[in-house]
């Protein structure tokens, strides 16, 4: 493995433990202390959801800490809960890196072409306490021991572990993988795992493919609560053959300390808060679901895979965490979007050159990202480059790019409103419209599902010029907007576009009108047009320009 250039032990600014990131998103006015008692079946969840369903800004979310957890049944927990502490925003994303957002994308690019091979210790935090045997099985032990919450309550089958690295070895290479898949309660010992089996899945799904081929069981590994630099490469979908632990040392410049588990032959990150050991049957398969699906709909029962636990190990006083998923926007949505986004239009920039795009907004409302993109141009990019780029970002990775839609600078590719106006204005339904057929189905629910899909692609981009967009020019509305806050009117939170703007089609003399008009000088503009009158040998309606430049 390579090493990022100046990077050594000890150099990071990112957080190596979960816990140590709580205290720096607490410094930072970005994680919310509830003591009050709560009910991690029905109530954590929810309360949590209301961040994302409840109209704040995505500046305004936090991350939670619960400290006073019960259950349904009335039991009591000594483990808090923390929910939207890993990517509620961005903010909170590029505080569990150590860095600024705005080099989101440079880290992840530079982690990726930079590894940094983990380090091996003896002795490890996760290690403090160890359950295993008897302590597994007693009544209110082994799982039962963790505040596991209740995703969807109403919907889902059973508690769920959801912010998991799930640590499976390629049998034939040793290449570890460690993937975000959910894992369902089943008995104190056992639990129902979900990886995704479809064309660009699971990495742990293919290594269980060839644990099945030799007969043999799969040793896993289920880490919960790490430094946020390893868990941000589960969902991150990177190289099957790419080790995760290493790509996350080179997100934070140094290595990542791992520890042997007690009861399988694997290695998981030495700090991190809680463990789960055990076995993957690859000869049976049992029921898993219902359950709340990050495509926002729930996931109705499948066959999927056994886990057999046979340890559990924690940290003395551990923080158990979790992410909210489901319906878009959510945590899960915002932990994927401020990577993915960086990493594609690295991709259209570098690996395919594609001249003038300039932005990739993945759209998050509902549609989760995966099956929704926008490409931003500027307007110098030549239509051959803009049906380039749109080819690059349907491709990329199997399950994004079933929509794609190309629009030029001026559109705010984040406001879908923006988006909709431009395909409104801008694209011929004849001319700028492709369809690609033989797509595999991507993420999304089974019910009513078809064989296949197809992409469709559209250039929304401007064409020609076109006249201004009708609204009052920037200095205007920005004088406005002091007067209103002085006026103490509700707080305004500008959506582009919010002033006017010149789109090409739009002269000097149509700006000294304009101009004229600000300054109460109407009558000269009346003046000057009066003057132009033309005799009535064509419609109202009729352009200016359009006879005015047959005289010249």
């Amino acid at each position: 493995m390579d090493q990022a250039p100046g990077a050594h032990a000890g150099a990071t600014t990112a957080p190596l433990d979960l816990q140590d990131h709580l205290a720096r998103l607490e410094a930072a006015g970005l994680l919310t202390r509830i003591s009050r008692p709560i009910d991690k079946d029905s109530e954590l969840h929810p309360l949590a959801r209301w961040q994302f369903q409840g109209g704040l800004s995505e500046e305004q979310r936090t991350g939670f800490l619960f400290t006073d957890v019960h259950g349904a049944a009335g039991e009591r927990y000594d483990i808090p809960v923390a929910v939207n502490v890993l990517a509620a925003n961005p903010a909170i994303y590029a505080i569990g890196l150590g860095i600024s957002e705005d080099r989101i994308g440079e880290a992840w690019v530079r982690a990726m072409a930079h590894p940094i091979t983990p380090v091996l210790v003896d002795d490890a935090p996760c290690q403090e306490v160890v359950l295993e045997g008897d302590a597994l099985t007693v009544p209110g032990g082994g799982l039962a021991t963790l505040p596991i919450p209740i995703s969807t309550p109403g919907f889902d089958s059973a508690p769920y572990l959801t912010a998991t690295l799930v640590t499976t070895v390629d049998p034939e290479t040793g290449v570890r993988n460690m993937g975000t898949y959910r894992a369902a309660l089943k008995a104190q010992d056992r639990m129902g795992v979900r990886m995704a089996s479809r064309l660009g899945g699971a990495g742990g799904y293919q290594h269980w493919l060839k644990y099945k081929k030799l007969g043999q069981k799969m040793p896993v590994a289920i880490v919960v609560g790490c430094a946020p630099a390893v868990l941000f490469c589960g969902p991150q979908k990177l190289e099957i053959d790419q080790d995760e632990l290493a790509v996350a040392g080179g997100l934070i410049g140094t290595a990542i300390r791992t520890v042997r588990c007690k009861t399988v032959p694997l290695e998981v990150p030495a700090d991190a808060e809680i463990v789960i050991e055990g076995w993957i049957d690859t000869e049976m398969l049992e029921p898993e679901g219902p359950f709340g699906e990050s495509h926002g709909h729930v996931a109705l029962e499948d066959y999927n895979m056994s886990m057999q636990v046979t340890a559990i190990t924690r940290k003395a006083k551990p923080v158990f965490v979790s992410i909210v998923s489901q319906v878009t926007p959510s945590e899960s949505s915002v932990l994927k979007r401020v990577a993915y986004e960086p990493l594609y239009l690295e991709h259209l920039k570098q690996a395919l050159n594609i001249k003038g795009i300039k932005r990739v907004v993945m759209h998050e409302a509902l549609t989760n990202l995966r099956p929704v993109i926008f490409l931003q141009f500027d307007r110098s990019a030549p239509q051959t480059e803009i049906w380039r780029g749109m080819q690059g970002a349907s491709t990329l990775q199997a399950q994004c790019g079933k929509i794609i839609i190309a629009v030029s600078e001026d559109i705010d590719a984040r406001n879908a409103d923006a988006v909709f106006w431009s395909l409104a204005y801008r694209a011929s339904m004849i001319d700028d419209l492709h369809v690609v057929p033989h797509r595999a189905p991507s993420h999304g629910p089974k019910s009513g599902k078809r064989a296949q899909d197809g992409t469709l692609m559209i250039d929304a981009t401007l064409k020609h010029d076109m006249p201004p967009l009708a609204l009052p020019a920037e200095r205007f509305m920005t004088r406005a907007k002091a007067i209103w806050e002085e006026l103490q009117l509700p707080r305004l939170t500008p959506q582009p576009p919010w002033h006017g703007v010149s789109l090409g089609d739009w002269s000097d003399s149509w700006q000294k009108m304009a101009d004229h008009a600000v300054a109460g000088d109407w009558r000269s503009v009346g003046a000057d047009t009066y003057a132009r009158r033309h005799a009535a040998e064509f419609k109202p309606e009729t352009p200016v320009r359009d006879i005015e430049g047959k005289k010249k």
